[in-house]
């Protein structure tokens, strides 16, 4: 009877579910679709749910119609290094929160927490006079640098949690056999948070891989681009927009996070549950 019971219950869910599901993943699939078919058929109506005939020409016209190769090569370069520096730096900033003992921390802490709710077109002036005066612009110093020094409050809200969560027997233990701070980040704390380590670094690649604001203030040079830049700038460079390269190009781009996502979820969702208590 029991049985029977979780056996509806999980039916009842899948058909609640199952719409929703449907509801999102249709405009990944209109993307793929108009990827493989002719402009003519896009815009004809009514539309065609399934493309016949397949024409995969897109994607070879529309990935070497601009250097998309060294875009990728730039998005690339860009969204490793945030993403190390962020980890990093995040990880160590959300162990002293959690591990530290000072009089000051919890101010400090909500403090960093309430830079969350500063809207960024506050801070892209005060930026970019500073990087202008550094004279970082049209350099990607300004999408990697800052990342170096703690990363954003969400990730360290994230490791802070996570941190918090790991008994405090492990650490008295280690600190009777002489370890330090330095230690108990390096040799216990780093080792137990693999999956809040994957986690930031899902979530910051996958927002530096898509950015386009920061590369659209700092960098000028063409051959600077990021995959975002030139998707931006491939449908300006055609009279009229052709929509079938420029799904082929998107999909191209959103292959690389919706990889990671994919081999990186275990982990991802582990980080998530275990720093949210």
């Amino acid at each position: 009877m029991a049985g029977r019971k979780r056996r509806m219950r999980r039916i009842l869910a899948a058909a609640v579910l199952l719409p929703g599901v449907l509801l999102i993943l249709f405009p990944f699939y209109w993307m793929v679709a108009s990827s493989v078919e002719h402009l003519a058929q896009i815009v004809r109506f009514p539309p065609e749910l399934v493309p016949h005939p397949l024409d995969f020409a897109s994607y070879p016209k529309g990935l070497t119609f601009l250097p998309f190769a060294r875009y990728f090569l730039n998005t690339s370069e860009i969204a490793v290094l945030s993403t190390l520096g962020a980890v990093l730096s995040a990880s160590v900033v959300g162990f002293a929160f959690a591990r530290l003992h000072a009089p000051t921390k919890k101010f400090f802490f909500v403090l960093v927490l309430s830079t969350m709710m500063l809207p960024m077109a506050v801070l892209l002036i005060p930026q970019f006079v500073l990087f202008k005066t550094l004279g970082w612009v049209n350099t990607y110093l300004p999408l990697i640098v800052p990342a170096f020094f703690g990363g954003s409050a969400f990730l360290i809200f994230l490791f802070r949690q996570f941190f918090s969560s790991i008994p405090e027997e492990v650490f008295d233990a280690a600190r009777i056999d002489g370890c330090g701070y330095p230690r108990l980040y390096w040799s216990i704390a780093r080792p137990l948070a693999v999956p809040a380590f994957t986690a930031a670094a899902v979530f910051h690649f996958q927002f530096s891989w898509n950015d386009f604001l920061a590369p659209l203030i700092y960098i000028n040079s063409n051959s600077k681009y990021t995959l975002a830049l030139g998707i931006a700038n491939f449908r300006s460079a055609y009279g009229a927009t052709p929509w079938n390269q420029l799904m082929a190009v998107s999909l191209m781009m959103a292959l690389v996070p919706i990889t990671i996502f994919f081999f990186a979820q275990n982990y991802l969702l582990s980080g998530i549950v275990v720093s949210s208590r």
